[in-house]
């Protein structure tokens, strides 16, 4: 019997949008300035992996002003946390499959 990928999600082989889905994943909402500080990247970098994530509807963005000043906070959406859990899934049955 042939190992079954078909969970496994493309979208979360990059290592920055793999840690982005896990803190959100872990917590209910995270802005961007926290997850620029947590995962030690670039403006730039967290900015482009966000919005692949946010092109894929695995997160919800929400933009509003903390004391004149701006503030992007992102949430996983329901679609997004199936995503992340069957992709988990398929890594875990790819590691039973190794070690079996």
């Amino acid at each position: 019997m042939g190992l079954d990928l078909s969970l496994y999600n493309k979208v979360f082989e990059n290592k920055i949008r793999l840690q982005i889905m896990s803190v959100l994943m872990a917590n209910d909402d995270y802005d961007f300035s926290s997850l620029k500080d947590i995962l030690d990247v670039t403006d730039g970098n967290l900015a482009s992996n966000l919005k692949t994530l946010e092109k894929e509807g695995y997160i919800n963005v929400e933009k509003s002003f903390v004391d004149r000043k701006p503030n992007t906070r992102y949430s996983r959406t329901t679609k997004g946390k199936r995503a992340f859990e069957n992709h988990l899934l398929a890594l875990e049955n790819l590691i039973k499959q190794k070690y079996k």
